[in-house]
């Protein structure tokens, strides 16, 4: 039986070299258009690829005008990767370093604290806007820079950023958070210009859906006037939802699953809407 397989499997260690070598690359392309995935260096890494593997083809065809002319480009194809991929490739070798298991306990104890500072806010009608980072770097869209803190997510701190005095310049910008701790607070962003969106929003409904319309980020906003929470994600604002919705939507958009399909849930303002008109035909 075992001289069968023997005899059935390829003997030749080159084929074997060339299988394991194409599953390499497929791999890395993959981390690649994972890590640029709804940032704005997309198209320069489907513009690289495809010079790599024009690269590639005009070697194993023998086109060597392009191949020659394609060799010079690829001798500085590595430092043109580290500078345009830098963000990208530091966040990697920073999610290289954790475990999955820690991590999803960590990123849920910390939307825990998120949704309990929301509680807060909105009990006490003090205004917010907590923006989370995820794959798509926020720094490039950050019109201004806030104060950086590094530090803990935490319910307290959370509420004492936002608390509106003369003495604390932080409250009227957004907190970022990043790999687990508040980057910086006070940051401002720019609002989104699209024509749509209602015009009763404030600053801060049009800066978190302005933040997730280029980025991949998601935005929880306190609105002070009226005291509710909202949350943005892919250009969409999901207004005046409960404390339990904003757990649910957020436990759902972090959840160990690709959220490239992902929408929130159907949740606030609408299923209030229902609810009211349910009471109504029953009276």
């Amino acid at each position: 039986m075992l001289d069968f397989f023997r005899s059935a499997l390829p003997t030749d260690e080159s084929i074997w070299v060339a299988i394991l070598d194409l599953v390499i690359v497929f791999y890395l392309v993959y981390i690649l258009l994972r890590l640029v995935r709804g940032t704005r260096t997309v198209p320069m890494a489907v513009g690289l690829l495809f010079f790599i593997l024009l690269y590639v083809f005009s070697r194993q065809f023998g086109f060597v005008t392009t191949y020659l002319l394609l060799d010079q480009f690829m001798s500085v194809v590595v430092l043109f990767i580290l500078i345009i991929f830098q963000d990208d490739i530091r966040r990697a070798l920073v999610r290289l370093g954790r475990f999955a298991w820690f991590t999803r306990a960590k990123q849920t104890a910390i939307l825990e604290e998120v949704v309990q500072a929301a509680e807060r806010l909105t009990r006490a009608k003090i205004g917010g806007l907590i923006i989370f980072e995820r794959e798509a770097s926020l720094v490039e869209f950050v019109a201004a820079a806030g104060t950086r803190l590094e530090a803990n997510v935490c319910r307290e701190l959370l509420c004492a950023i936002f608390v509106p005095s003369a003495e604390n310049v932080l409250h009227d910008g957004a907190v970022l958070i990043r790999n687990y701790q508040i980057l910086e607070a006070g940051a401002f962003l720019p609002l989104s210009s699209n024509p749509k969106i209602d015009k009763a929003l404030g600053t801060r409904h049009r800066a978190a859906i302005g933040i997730s319309e280029q980025t991949d980020a998601v935005g929880v906003v306190i609105s002070e006037e009226r005291g509710t929470v909202s949350i943005a994600y892919r250009g969409e604002l999901t207004r005046d939802i409960s404390i339990g919705e904003l757990r649910q939507n957020l436990l759902l958009l972090f959840s160990s699953e690709s959220t490239r399909r992902k929408k929130l849930l159907p949740t606030g303002a609408r299923n209030a809407k229902k609810r009211a008109a349910k009471k109504g035909r029953r009276r």
